[in-house]
């Protein structure tokens, strides 16, 4: 966007410059219509710019009006992409990564929904809080009414993330889901809504991540595969492409 912005200002100046007389450029000797607009446009080029090499200068009141009001423009214009461009790369953000799929895993005497994440950046994130969210439709009064039901998770804050971190929300009597089949969720259009908070230690600021999992992404009785395991010299790691790996059960 930044390119495009400076060559269409570029034009446009340049075909200005045209309109107040080549010969108000100094060192503009092209013969042709195009050197003649390669000189004003590359004239324009080194104004917004501050560069200003000398070989092109304006003439006359005009023209070194013009030039005036486009350096203006040119230190407004940077120091504006300066500071985009810094608070865009600046901004702390989270690199979570969340499985592919959420599972419904047998949990204790029943079942449970789960779904599993690490952090993908070596930063460490302290002060994790997550809340799971149904949107399912709901009929009301021969009305279609998007209901918002937030889901009850067996751990939903933990102080630091080192290795992955799986969600498990039981399905019991207590639970929204409880009874719902795969077609009914289907049929209301459900979907389950992850949202993450966290405190970023390497940027000093709270950080957030979000994702979702639609019926299409359920798995009926899985468990997640273990993604720690030792490499060749018998040390501990994390394998992190193993994070949506799991075994029918």
């Amino acid at each position: 966007m930044i390119i495009f912005f400076y060559l269409i200002i570029n034009v446009i100046f340049a075909f200005i410059y045209l309109l107040l007389g080549i010969e108000n450029l100094r060192g503009a000797n092209g013969q042709t219509s195009l050197d003649q607009f390669a000189n004003a446009f590359f004239f324009s080029a080194q104004t917004i710019s501050t560069v200003g090499y000398g070989h092109l200068s304006p003439s006359g009141f005009a023209t070194s009006g013009v030039a005036a009001f486009e350096s203006m423009i040119g230190l407004l214009a940077f120091a504006m992409a300066t500071g985009l461009l810094y608070g865009r790369f600046s901004m702390p953000s989270a690199k979570i990564i969340y499985s592919k799929n959420i599972l419904k895993a047998p949990f204790k005497d029943g079942e449970a929904y789960m779904f599993r994440l690490a952090n993908f950046r070596t930063n460490q994130l302290i002060e994790l809080n997550l809340s799971l969210m149904l949107s399912i439709n709901k009929v009301e009064n021969n009305l279609s009414v998007r209901k918002f039901i937030s889901l009850t998770l067996e751990l939903s804050n933990i102080n630091l993330l080192i290795l992955s971190w799986t969600l498990v929300h039981p399905l019991n009597e207590d639970s929204p889901l409880f009874g719902l089949s795969i077609q009914d969720l289907k049929d209301g259009e459900a979907e389950f809504l992850i949202m993450m908070k966290a405190f970023d230690d390497s940027f000093s600021q709270n950080v957030h991540s979000r994702t979702s999992y639609k019926p299409n992404e359920i798995v009926f009785g899985a468990k997640f595969d273990s993604i720690i395991a030792p490499n060749k010299e018998g040390v501990f790691t994390i394998d992190l492409s193993k994070v949506s790996d799991y075994t029918l059960v």
